[in-house]
């Protein structure tokens, strides 16, 4: 998988390849899903939700640009798995995921797995997680109509974010946010493909 999907295709942060070769996808996906764990495409893992193809996975993470003193905040943890790509690389990690049965589910993986250094949390991501802010990079894994204005202040001066942006899952675009002194500077990167990040509204009827 490492080689052909993601090498091969330009992705050479020896940091990244490793994570990639170090984190067993088919432990993130459902068991009638396993035959197909290491193809280069999204999967389904309940809910709506899906867990990103390997590629797209490698690519947010090396726009990224970590190093081991980074403190990541991920918005949609899914099933767990970028999570620990990130956490291969990364300092620390703090994840949030709105469905429960997901967050649960991954926090299992993860322990099982015996990361040390992630931290999930239930809750609307739109909100970003104020008590370990700010961080050196934010990582959404949801498309939004916007940048979350919370996101934006709980990323660090020279901190960068990369989010999907988009009003359809037709139309979308991966956004590299930059933050600065001077202000924030956004680069559209890569057409994407994501389900869309849950508004605090359609949270609210979902738990009723």
């Amino acid at each position: 998988m490492v080689e052909e999907q993601i090498v091969s295709r330009g992705i050479n942060d020896q940091k990244v390849v490793d994570a990639m070769r170090a984190v067993p996808r088919h432990n993130f996906v459902n068991k009638n899903m396993v035959h197909l764990a290491y193809t280069d495409q999204p999967l389904p893992i309940g809910r709506n939700q899906t867990i990103s193809q390997p590629y797209v996975v490698a690519y947010m993470t090396s726009t990224l640009e970590l190093n081991e003193k980074s403190r990541v905040l991920e918005i949609g943890t899914g099933s767990g798995y970028q999570a620990a790509i990130l956490a291969e690389i990364a300092k620390d990690v703090y994840s949030i995921e709105v469905i429960e049965g997901l967050a649960e589910k991954a926090r299992k993986v993860i322990k099982q797995l015996n990361y040390k250094n992630i931290k999930i949390k239930i809750g609307n991501g739109r909100k970003g997680w104020r008590e370990y802010a700010p961080y050196s990079h934010i990582i959404v894994t949801a498309a939004s109509e916007d940048i979350p204005k919370a996101l934006l202040e709980q990323l660090d001066i020279d901190g960068r974010m990369v989010i999907p942006i988009g009003h359809s899952s037709w139309t979308q675009n991966l956004v590299l946010v930059a933050k600065t002194k001077d202000g924030i500077r956004r680069e559209k990167i890569l057409p994407v493909r994501f389900v869309p990040l849950i508004h605090e509204k359609k949270i609210s009827r979902r738990r009723k």
